[in-house]
């Protein structure tokens, strides 16, 4: 690794610290409803808003309402996009003759980019992908109230944990949602679709053209609305990609500064939550805390997986493994982009992952599968991190034996009960859907290798799409069967929504308790002790729960290349 690898990677971790207060503090005011005299004039929209869609934004709603609302509404996008794609032959602005979706592709799909996960079965462009028309209505609107729907949620757990236990509710879900989008996510998707454009990335309603190329070969130049698609995709921890190579496409991905922008957004909202969070309770050294928590954990992946890029393979000594990378940004961009993609619930991608060292592909996985919390997904992140803050305090409140408390508030039976519903759950599902296909002759058909990288072709698929991550082993030959776009549509409902409502259960239960002032043996959550606690809890869980399939997969995989072995 060169000095030049290294200030590539100062400058990111640099850029993302440096913005953290800025977006967090913006993205508490939209929360929090506070003045912000530069969106004023979107004010009008807001309340046009309400009036037509019939909402009393001074409604306050409780646990249950504020889940329902986010469920139906969630329900009522699918089924609205799994209409779009099953239909969109018929439907206008397909002039590349873009055919209907296969039922369990659409399924896939329609799930996929409801929960936040943008997994894809089928190829962006072409015949067999979707329409302009479902890309701007369908897919584009799921990016934005996707991401939306996690920050809205990660409000209202937040302002369950800051109430002193006055009998108000846990805000308007349909409020969060509209100011989420309106006043914070519409503003960042314009400011960075202008730096796209600029640097190449197309934006038109053009039909795909041929073309004969210097060697003779015929191909298809796709056009399209790809600039907008692709801001909302980055910054909502999205990731489905508007061409089918996603941000190795010289249209989507064009030029190594586009690169770079594309690569701080995967990260720049998860980054902002702690922060946002830090400030809404009043606090900002916890949301520095839980930040550098996080933080800390993608400093140390970024450092195992440039470690095992750098240090190649002893079968090909002193030669870079660029097999798979994208050569226009070299292994540096192609190695720090995956580890962020992965730390985010986002899953674009600038190289095959498949083609990562076991190692490396191996901290995309892990990332993936400690659930989504280094960043993790816009909200989402930072409620999955509090839960396993709430079994942090739990465990060392035993270990000295006084009952735990969180922010002043107690942490009993019902907050640890459902914290363990919510840090399992998809890891229950990974693991269960994993030996599924590898066990039945449907799902070892599409394996596209054998021995350990097989293994992690499986986890690789079903930990992406139960942690709503949405990157993929891309040798994995998915799309032939429904066996694995219905089970992994079920996976990825799970990795939502089996976090989402154990958060606003626990919401519902801290909302009226009041807060006890701190006693000498109350535990600090806002210092270095209780971040390096934190991140044990996290590191152990995923060890536990994870660390027998690893030690089948990425790290046999390594110790066999170690060996000489050609892999």
């Amino acid at each position: 690794m060169s000095l030049h690898d290294l200030i590539i990677i100062v400058i990111f971790i640099g850029v993302l610290a440096a913005m953290t207060p800025v977006l967090g503090t913006w993205l508490s005011k939209v929360l929090t409803g506070e003045n912000m005299r530069l969106l004023k004039p979107l004010g009008f929209a807001e309340r046009l808003v309400y009036r037509a869609s019939g909402v009393n934004p001074a409604f306050e709603m409780n646990w249950k309402q504020y889940l329902g609302a986010a469920l139906l509404f969630n329900l009522w996008g699918f089924i609205v996009l799994y209409l779009l794609l099953v239909c969109q032959a018929w439907l206008p602005l397909n002039p590349a003759g873009t055919e209907n979706m296969r039922w369990d592709i659409a399924f896939n799909t329609a799930v996929s980019f409801m929960t936040n996960t943008n997994w894809q079965f089928y190829s962006g462009e072409g015949p067999q992908g979707v329409s302009y028309f479902t890309q701007m209505a369908g897919l584009c609107v799921q990016n934005f109230v996707s991401c939306a729907t996690g920050l809205s949620v990660m409000a209202a757990f937040i302002r369950a944990l800051k109430n002193k236990g006055a009998a108000s509710g846990l805000g308007n879900f349909w409020v969060d949602m509209t100011r989420s989008t309106l006043y914070f996510l519409l503003p960042l998707a314009v400011i960075v679709t202008l730096v796209l454009i600029s640097q190449g990335v197309i934006q038109n309603m053009n039909a795909p053209v041929m073309a004969t190329g210097l060697d003779g070969v015929e191909q298809v130049i796709p056009g399209g609305p790809a600039a907008s698609q692709i801001a909302i995709k980055q910054l909502g921890t999205n990731g489905g990609g508007f061409f089918g190579n996603n941000g190795t496409h010289p249209f989507e991905n064009a030029t190594p500064l586009a690169n770079m922008f594309e690569m701080l957004s995967l990260l720049l909202i998860a980054c902002a939550c702690p922060f946002a969070y830090g400030r809404m309770i009043g606090s900002k050294r916890q949301g520095w805390t839980i930040w550098g928590a996080m933080m800390l954990i993608f400093i140390v992946m970024i450092g195992i997986s440039f470690w095992s890029e750098f240090s190649g393979s002893p079968a090909y000594p002193g030669m870079p493994l660029l097999e798979g990378k994208e050569l226009r940004f070299g292994l540096t961009d192609s190695t720090l982009y995956s580890v962020a993609t992965t730390a985010s619930s986002n899953g674009s991608v600038n190289c095959m992952h498949a083609s990562l060292t076991p190692l490396a592909g191996g901290v995309a996985l892990t990332n993936m599968l400690l659930g989504e919390v280094i960043f993790g997904g816009a909200g989402c992140g930072l409620y999955s991190m509090l839960l396993f803050a709430i079994i942090t305090v739990f465990l060392c409140g035993l270990m000295v034996g006084r009952t735990p408390e969180f922010l002043g508030k107690k942490i009993e039976g019902r907050e640890v009960r459902w914290s363990m519903v919510g840090v399992l759950a998809s890891g229950l599902a990974v693991l269960i859907c994993s030996a599924l296909a590898a066990a039945t002759d449907v799902g070892q058909a599409s394996l596209g290798a054998a021995g350990p990288h097989a293994v992690s072709e499986i986890l690789y698929c079903f930990g992406s799409q139960a942690n709503n991550n949405g990157s993929a082993f891309a040798s994995l030959g998915v799309g032939d069967t429904p066996f694995y776009s219905v089970l992994g549509g079920l996976c990825m409902l799970i990795g939502r929504f089996a976090v989402m409502i154990p958060v606003m259960v626990i919401a519902g239960s801290l909302m009226n308790k009041k807060v006890a002032p701190p006693a000498p043996g109350t535990m600090p959550t806002d210092n270095m002790t209780f971040m390096l606690l934190l991140v044990a809890i996290v590191l152990i869980v995923g060890a536990l729960t994870f660390f027998p399939v690893l030690a089948l997969g990425p790290i046999m995989e390594h110790l066999l290349m170690m060996g000489g072995a050609v892999l």
